[in-house]
């Protein structure tokens, strides 16, 4: 069960609240920064902080946009909220000691205050409020979370010289109709099919088929979002069996696309 909010004013700013019963998320990505608050339960963080770690109530994970990443609970129900929005405008809105700190790493924080502030933000979004009070909002959030402690904070290491190598690779699997061979990618950059496997997995933390899997997502979020049937985002990502298009979907998203779109 889940209950999404979107917002009508502010672009790729949405929320949820969510209780699961069962391990349903697969290693993924956004390309938004995302906040997420756990309010009961205990679950399994997966992403680069070096294996699993366990999160409990009150904790906050805040996610840069591009971290590989995956949240499942270890039994029964849990209780999370998420917040997803764009992180130049988030950036906008903290200090720039905070912005250094929370947008450079993963960080799982656990303070009571933040944790109280992260639900009162959810809240307060689903109220739906004008511009001016989301930006407020979020600036008094930003600030109580930089100077939280935090639990775990992991920095980024990604190669940007190899990212700049392989973005022609990466356009090609969000952009082609059909997925490209292994080989045809890696002759694009002058690598073996084993080479750009590697070299993929490294830059973004997933397979190739795996990232491309996840952009068709993202991308399906978007047109979701923007009023477009679920049929119809399923033709456009290249999706023939729309059963392939919920599966996959609700890998990433722990939702239906009909419960998504609301």
């Amino acid at each position: 069960m889940a209950e999404f909010w979107r917002s009508s004013t502010v672009a790729s700013l949405e929320a949820r609240r969510s209780a699961q019963e069962n391990s349903c998320y697969r290693q993924h990505l956004h390309d938004a920064l995302s906040i997420g608050v756990i309010d009961a339960g205990v679950s399994n963080f997966a992403g680069p902080i070096g294996g699993a770690v366990s999160l409990e109530p009150g904790d906050v994970v805040i996610i840069p946009a591009g971290q590989v990443h995956a949240c499942n609970p270890e039994n029964g129900r849990w209780l999370y909220r998420m917040i997803h929005l764009d992180q130049e405008w988030a950036a906008s809105l903290m200090s720039p000691p905070v912005a250094a700190t929370l947008l450079d790493a993963v960080s799982v924080l656990r303070d009571p205050a933040l944790a109280a502030a992260a639900t009162a933000l959810t809240d307060e979004l689903f109220l739906d409020p004008p511009p001016e009070q989301l930006q407020e909002c979020f600036r008094r959030f930003f600030a109580v979370a930089g100077d939280a402690p935090a639990a775990h904070r992991v920095r980024s290491m990604v190669d940007p010289q190899l990212r700049a190598r392989i973005e022609p690779v990466l356009q090609r699997l969000a952009e082609d109709e059909v997925a490209p061979r292994l080989d045809v990618l890696g002759a694009l950059v002058g690598m073996s099919s084993y080479q750009v496997v590697r070299a993929v997995k490294r830059v973004t933390g997933l397979s190739p088929i795996a990232w491309r899997q996840n952009v068709r997502v993202l991308r399906a979020r978007q047109l979701l979002r923007e009023g477009e049937s679920i049929a119809d985002a399923a033709n456009v990502l290249g999706f023939t069996d729309q059963s392939h298009f919920h599966r996959v979907f609700r890998a990433h998203v722990a939702a239906s696309p009909g419960a998504y779109q609301g």
